[in-house]
């Protein structure tokens, strides 16, 4: 029953056609059917509607239903052509009947009738659900249209008729609705029943809370004693709605019926099918069972966590739709034996083995998408398409699902996000909401602890545990014999990526705890801080459930005003995370929000924050899905969103923290980086034909300047999987080591692989500058401007750059006056020309002008402040020039020019710490020296 939509459990049947089994039969239309239109082909062009007729009549009588369906199909393009060569149906053989009437080929001036011509179907069985565990008997009468062209017109029409004695006299069928702006040559939707049936029917498309007939459409008695209701096709287009409005307010392309006097008298149709009596025979394997449980504990929610989880871990799920299957539960000695069940068939099980154990149980049907939509719906078991238990135990109802995995004595307060349900009782009973709440153990609960003691600049080792619980564990579980150790790295990658963001991992592992019903899988690796500069202090944005939230309801329409908002679909995660901070923790504090509201938006969170010891830990609980936001209270949830976001949990490091550069020199040599490196060592061991792997220890050495262990990773990389990237990273590091001819070769390479390389181009142009081919270098970058387009501004400055680098600094302003017209108000071209000009100590005045313009402009300072210290430090201002440097030096500490003329003007004013710039400078760019020394500057 559960997987089953609502239009493949319709009831389709007719009255007065014998069985044929399991081959159509081949009549014409039953004389109940209006007919459609005739189609005159001639009069079709490109313009005319894809879908000429879709004409869908039902008659229910006596406890059947017949669905006749018309289709005249258009094959307006050769992609139609080919998909529309075969021709499939679809019946199930137990329950009716599916006849033939119509087959044909309309083209212009012709009508085949493929049905006279001794056309037949063949029929085949394809269990088309087996990989969702599901047989249904349905089977598939399929034909080839052979000399189908494009132009042609199919019309079919057949009849599928289906009776389910399960429900007796009781009918309910439905109806889909085609809604605007699909196009049809001529659409209807009929229905036929006898006069005084009490059948009712409600339309759904246009909008299913509260929903009615929204065309004035009513049924009118017809010959033979029939009522008849008729609506056309297309119907309206269904009104539009906000994203986040509950599933109730949604539209849904369907008409239903059905002849339920209400949901108790399903309630009490079902219940037979229920009983439990006699079900576990004394003596038996289940008895067996039953007594193992009792003797286990007196305790009933023990008692019934045991037999719970008997029937989820003993009996695997599968779907049985025969002989009468879809509603028919098999019996429980029956499903024992065979190890295998679907809901109903468990679900009575463990109703039997529940009752036997002396703890009040029932079944209960519910929806396993429609939640509280349901509770619009007309009564039918179409309404349905799961069934669970609903126990009783010390006066609290619980909801026990036996189809899922996992559920342990902790869980069965825990409520399935069903919504609404329908208690199958021999007295009948009224549907019953099932208010949710929180479950009793998070579905997915993360713990890292990230040793970041190596400094706030490097990156943190870490070990993550992820315990997971419910179906997530059920599906891991499932899957562990496929999950090797390629496939659970390439499982957990995103897991750990959506609480650490980048990482380097290992020493991936998976345990499966059945005692518990929880699966842990747990790793080892590298990740990677992002502290900023923000106001004088290093910052670390811890908040990441803060910046995650997203509340934003649109209630701007007036008719969606009174819709309520839903916080997302149901989710419970716990994320811990613990940090060994450096220095044992001195002088680092917290700031933000420390705790978070208890309900927020429909969510429900829980934070608890602990800094101490060296230690700093963040627990943080959210759960979604459970609670909507009623409309008045829309506008101050949002208001609170937006509180918590913007003033988001930080840790602040301590004031007197030095600059990066200061630590890198001491780190190398006191030993602290080698946990790091060892990290890394591992993450290769683990892949070694891996070249990330390479090129992730790559990064960390360049990041503290040792370039020759750099090249060596990068090299191996290359060896296994080159990239332009790879080989343009090395010749940095190459040229950063003064071997020109490598950093070359590999320039060269790169740009044999991707010859559009912006980076390649640039730096080859460089290369051949400084050999002295001006002419070919310029013509590189000219080329690149000539193609225009956004780069355009980009391409210009680079081309500033390798003329005044080159000495040509009159045709690089010019280039730059040239991009400034077009451009005016540009902070970077600005830059550009204040740094070639006071470089160069030409139009000082004007540089300066250029440079103040610039910082007025720019958002990001640091380079602009640091040519306009140029600028200063051609006029003598060195005061200006020092307070300018810092300034950028606060916003990028490790930018290397910078640095060096913070070294350059300390020894010209005997500051002691004028070497340690110099030596930073060297450290990040060794050949610093060489670029000032081409504008005339020394130490």
């Amino acid at each position: 029953m559960r997987g089953r939509s609502v239009l493949v459990a319709v009831l389709l049947s007719t009255a007065g056609v014998a069985h044929a089994g399991d081959k159509p039969l081949y009549q014409a239309a039953p004389a109940w059917v209006l007919a459609a239109p005739t189609l005159d082909v001639a009069k079709l062009d490109d313009s005319a509607p894809v879908l000429q007729i879709f004409d869908q009549q039902q008659r229910l009588e006596d406890g059947q239903v017949a669905i006749y369906l018309e289709s005249a199909v258009r094959i307006a393009s050769p992609q139609m052509l080919t998909q529309s060569g075969t021709l499939p149906l679809q019946w199930d053989p137990s329950r009716g009947d599916l006849i033939i009437h119509k087959l044909q080929i309309l083209r212009a001036g012709e009508r085949v009738d493929l049905l006279a011509k001794g056309t037949r179907f063949n029929v085949i069985q394809r269990e088309q659900k087996l990989e969702q565990f599901a047989l249904d008997g349905t089977l598939t009468a399929t034909v080839a249209l052979e000399g189908l062209r494009v132009g042609d017109v199919v019309d079919v029409a057949f009849t599928i008729t289906r009776k389910d004695p399960i429900l007796g006299k009781e009918m309910m069928s439905v109806v889909p609705m085609v809604p605007a702006p699909a196009k049809l040559g001529f659409g209807r939707a009929r229905l036929l029943w006898k006069e005084g049936v009490p059948l009712a029917w409600r339309d759904y498309s246009g909008g299913v809370f509260g929903s009615v007939d929204r065309r004035g459409a009513e049924p009118k008695l017809v010959a033979g004693g029939y009522r008849e209701l008729t609506l056309s096709l297309p119907t309206a287009k269904p009104v539009e709605l906000p994203d986040d409005a509950p599933a109730r307010y949604k539209p849904l392309p369907m008409l239903e019926v059905s002849t339920y006097a209400d949901w108790a008298t399903l309630s009490r149709t079902m219940a037979p099918y229920y009983r439990s009596e006699g079900a576990i025979a004394p003596g038996s394997p289940l008895a067996g069972e039953v007594s193992r449980i009792a003797a286990a504990s007196k305790d009933p929610r023990t008692r019934a966590a045991m037999a719970l989880r008997l029937v989820q871990d003993q009996v695997r799920y599968l779907f049985r739709g025969m002989d009468n299957g879809n509603y028919r539960p098999q019996a429980p000695a029956e499903t024992w034996t065979l190890r295998y069940g679907d809901c109903k068939a468990k679900t009575l099980l463990l109703v039997s083995l529940l009752r036997a154990l002396e703890v009040e149980a029932e079944p209960a049907l519910v929806s396993s998408g429609l939640g509280d939509l349901v509770a619009s719906r007309l009564p039918s078991p179409g309404a349905f398409d799961h069934v669970i238990v609903r126990a009783t135990i010390d006066g609290k109802t619980l909801w026990l699902d036996g189809t899922q995995g996992g559920s342990r004595v902790e869980d069965l307060d825990d409520v399935p996000p069903f919504r609404t349900a329908l208690p199958i009782r021999a007295g009948g009973a009224g549907l019953e909401a099932m208010p949710m709440r929180p479950p009793a153990r998070p579905g997915q609960q993360v713990s890292v602890t990230l040793d970041a003691t190596a400094g706030i600049e490097f990156p943190q080792l870490f070990t993550i545990r992820i315990v997971y619980s419910g179906a997530m564990a059920e599906a891991l579980r499932g899957a562990r014999s496929q999950i090797d150790k390629d496939k659970l790295a390439e499982f957990l990658d995103p897991q750990i990526s959506a609480v650490l963001g980048n990482h380097s991992a290992f020493d991936q592992k998976m345990e499966d705890d059945s005692t518990g019903g929880t699966v842990t899988v747990t790793a080892s690796g590298v990740a990677y801080q992002d502290w900023n500069y923000d106001r004088g202090r290093y910052r670390l944005l811890l908040d990441t459930t803060a910046q995650g939230l997203s509340f934003a309801p649109n209630r701007a329409r007036t008719a969606w005003k009174t819709i309520p908002a839903v916080s997302g679909a149901p989710s419970d995660v716990w994320v811990e995370r613990r940090w060994k901070l450096a220095e044992g923790g001195k002088g680092f504090t917290l700031e933000g929000q420390q705790t978070l509201p208890a309900t927020l938006a429909g969510m429900q969170l829980a934070r608890k924050v602990v800094l101490g010891d060296g230690w700093l830990s963040l627990q943080d609980r959210t759960t979604t899905g459970l609670q909507e936001v009623a409309p008045a209270e829309i506008p101050a949830a949002r208001a609170e969103v937006a509180r918590v976001k913007a003033n988001p949990l930080r840790l602040v490091a301590p004031a007197d923290h030095p600059a990066r550069w200061e630590v890198i020199g001491t780190a190398r040599a006191d030993g602290r980086l080698k946990p790091i490196l060892d990290a890394y060592g591992k993450a290769i061991a683990a892949k070694p034909d891996d070249p990330d792997s390479y090129t992730n220890r790559a990064w960390f050495h360049e990041t503290i300047y040792d370039r020759e262990s750099a090249i060596a990773d990068l090299t191996k990389a290359i060896e296994l999987a080159p990239t332009a990237d790879m080989y343009l990273r090395r010749a940095d590091a190459e040229y950063a080591l003064r071997r020109d001819d490598k950093a070359l070769a590999d320039v060269q390479a790169a740009l044999e692989l991707e010859p559009d390389s912006g980076g390649g181009t640039s730096t080859l142009a460089v290369f051949k500058r400084d050999r002295g081919q001006m002419d070919e270098a310029r013509a590189l970058i000219e080329a690149r401007i000539d193609q225009g387009g956004e780069k355009k501004l980009g391409w210009q400055m680079e081309l500033a750059s390798l003329l005044g680098d080159g000495g040509q600094v009159d045709d690089a302003i010019a280039v730059l006056d040239e991009a400034i017209a077009a451009a005016p108000g540009n902070a970077a071209l600005l830059n550009s020309r204040c740094w070639i000009r006071a470089t160069h100590n030409v139009a000082i005045d004007q540089a300066l002008k250029d440079c103040t313009s610039g910082v007025e402009l720019s958002s990001s300072s640091a380079a602009i402040l640091d040519s306009r210290a140029m600028v200063y430090f051609r006029m003598g201002k060195l005061d200006a020039a020092l307070a300018d440097l810092d300034a950028a030096l606060r916003a990028s500490p490790e930018q290397s020019a910078s640095l060096y003329m913070r070294g350059v003007i300390g020894r010209r004013t005997k500051a002691k710490d004028a070497d340690a710039y110099l030596a930073a400078a060297r450290m990040i760019e060794p050949r610093v020296d060489e670029r000032f020394a081409r504008f005339g500057i020394k130490p």
